[in-house]
This record gives C-alpha cells, structure tokens and sequence, in this order.
C-alpha cells in the first residue's frame, strides 16, 4: 500500500483528506507544520506528498525547497494543495518541484484525478 503524508496546520483539511486518501488505498501520515513534514520524511519516505502552502513553523514551499534538496532518497510525488491560486504562486510551486497543483476547497474527485495525473493512482 503506498503512503501518503498529509501536510497541513488545519486538522479539518487533514481529517477530509485522510477520508479521500484511505478510500484511494493510501495509508496516510500527517503532519502540521513543513518541519514535522520535513522530520516525518526522513523517518520514512512517503509515496506522495499532499502540501499546504501556508503553515506556521516552516511553510509548506519551504518544506518542499529542503525535501528536493535531499540526496540519496527517493522523492515522493508533491501535490501542493493550496488557497494560493495566482499564477506567481503555482509557478513557483513548480519551480520548486512541485508535481502537481489543487486549489482547496476540493473533493474526492478533484484529488483523484490529480494522482492519477501524476501516476499514484
């Protein structure tokens, strides 16, 4: 079963998430912050990665800059998921390395046809 790390401050986001995410046959990690995100990574790599932009601590493009800059490992798929849905953003989002954008609010289908999109599902 593939993993995937939920990266959100809102624990309602996550909740909603995790339901989608369990029905696609993910088991899920969660995280609040980008530096739980970060630490959780080096526990044990996920899968995929399904990222909030703003977050306390470390947000989550931060978080993303240090996982791709990681050597040695392998990198899982990042879906940002985000409120953030300018242009600027998403294209830095990608810059970064960024496999895939969903703009919140979202649902079951929007999540599903974005991983199946980046090749998780």
């Amino acid at each position: 079963m593939k993993t995937c790390l939920i990266v959100d401050d809102s624990k309602v986001v996550r909740m909603v998430a995790r339901k989608i995410l369990e029905g696609l046959n993910f088991e899920i990690a969660e995280a609040e912050d980008g530096q739980q995100a970060l630490d959780a990574c080096m526990a044990e790599m996920p899968a995929a990665v399904l990222l909030d932009w703003n977050m306390p601590v470390k947000n989550g493009l931060e978080f993303l800059q240090e996982l791709r800059a990681l050597e040695g490992v392998e990198q899982p798929i990042v879906v940002f998921c985000t409120t953030e849905n300018d242009m600027a953003h998403i294209q830095e989002a990608i810059q970064a390395g960024a496999n895939e954008y969903i703009m919140k609010p979202f649902d079951s289908e929007i999540i599903e046809s974005k991983f199946i999109q980046v090749g998780l599902l």
